[in-house]
């Protein structure tokens, strides 16, 4: 059962549930506008944490926690109001299991969790490494079986925006640990090692392998890059223009005590700039803490004003699959074009979004 929300404008997919779906690449917005795509990876791109110690199985059971929903009845007892995953509330009243229990590494194995054993179960074996066991592109699991470290799905965005020629850059930006081995992956992957993507050796993209970091207080926000530093200081536009140049494939580790500081909203999440009137570039934050609750929001939308000296903050849902996509890990799972479909939404939405904003 794969699991795309009505309002996204994904279809649903059913696949065999030994085989991915693999289709061919969805063509992107024909204007052609540069894409700068900031992705998350714990989640997202990975199906696994360094930092909180999950393998595939925790990774995924606990990210079911979080797209379940149900509540407390009048005899204090749990019960679902939905049997299917979804992103957001299915009704009023509704509430994740995560919000009331916490995220279960063995959520399926409980009494509660058991109901969307099937759904684990199936999502997990799409993930199945097949091939012999690699230290940078195979993780081994909880249960001793060979899984993906990335998300085939990942590939096949990269491969869709550089078989059609597009300017692009794909911004890695994550709290974790995980930078380091997800960039030399793609360096592996480039040089044609990776078994199932050889031909993206044929791919010469920059790839920037050595981290670099952002960090926030109450009057910057700060990249570091190498021997690089820019600021918000003196305005918001030098860390815009830094993005917007990029180009191929760089990571940024974002600053989590600055979020935690904050609550955990999206007011002290990662920063992200979004100029409306600059019609030839447009930038896509993906990443499963995206939400339409800004107090329980990773990223912080900032959009330039008309004069374009100053930003807004602005709700996610003003955003919501224009600029911000809310990962569907089920959805990127089963099918290897969903970050495609989802680069190609936001691009058809933001054409529509823009226009407004100069009326």
């Amino acid at each position: 059962m794969a699991l795309f929300p009505a309002d996204r404008g994904i279809e649903h997919v059913e696949s065999d549930s030994n085989q991915m779906i693999t289709n061919i690449p969805t063509p992107l917005n024909c204007k052609r506008s540069k894409l700068i795509v900031h992705l998350d990876l714990n989640n997202t791109v990975l199906l696994s944490d360094t930092v909180t110690k999950q393998g595939p199985r925790s990774a995924l059971s606990s990210f079911l926690t979080t797209v379940t929903w149900g509540r407390i009845n009048q005899e204090g007892k749990w019960e679902w109001l939905s049997n299917v995953p979804s992103l957001n509330p299915p009704c009023d009243g509704a509430v994740s299991y995560y919000s009331q229990f916490g995220k279960l590494l063995d959520f399926t194995e409980t009494t509660d969790g058991c109901l969307f054993k099937k759904i684990f179960t199936d999502h997990l074996q799409k993930m199945e490494w097949t091939d012999p066991h690699d230290e940078l592109l195979s993780v081994t699991g909880e249960d001793g079986k060979e899984y993906h470290w990335i998300l085939p799905a990942f590939f096949e965005l990269i491969d869709c925006l550089s078989s059609q020629n597009r300017e692009f850059a794909i911004v890695l930006r994550t709290f974790g640990t995980d930078l380091s081995r997800t960039l030399k992956t793609m360096q592996v992957t480039l040089s044609g090692q990776h078994p199932q993507y050889q031909h993206l050796q044929m791919k010469h993209l920059p790839l920037r392998i050595a981290p670099g970091k952002i960090r926030c207080n109450k009057k910057d926000v700060v990249l570091t890059s190498g021997s690089e530093r820019i600021s918000t200081r003196s305005g918001a536009r030098a860390l815009y223009h830094y993005f917007s140049s990029l180009e191929g494939i760089v990571g940024f580790q974002d600053h989590f005590d600055w979020w935690a500081r904050n609550s955990y909203s999206n007011q002290g999440g990662k920063p992200f700039w979004i100029d409306p009137s600059e019609t030839g570039i447009q930038h896509i934050f993906i990443d499963d803490n995206i939400r339409l609750n800004d107090a329980d929001s990773i990223v912080h939308p900032q959009v330039f004003v008309e004069d374009g000296a100053g930003t807004r903050t602005v709700p996610t849902s003003e955003l919501y699959d224009i600029c911000l996509v809310q990962t569907d890990l089920l959805g990127a799972i089963c099918d290897r074009r969903y970050f495609i479909k989802c680069v190609q939404q936001c691009e058809e939405n933001y054409s529509n979004y823009t226009a407004l904003s100069q009326l």
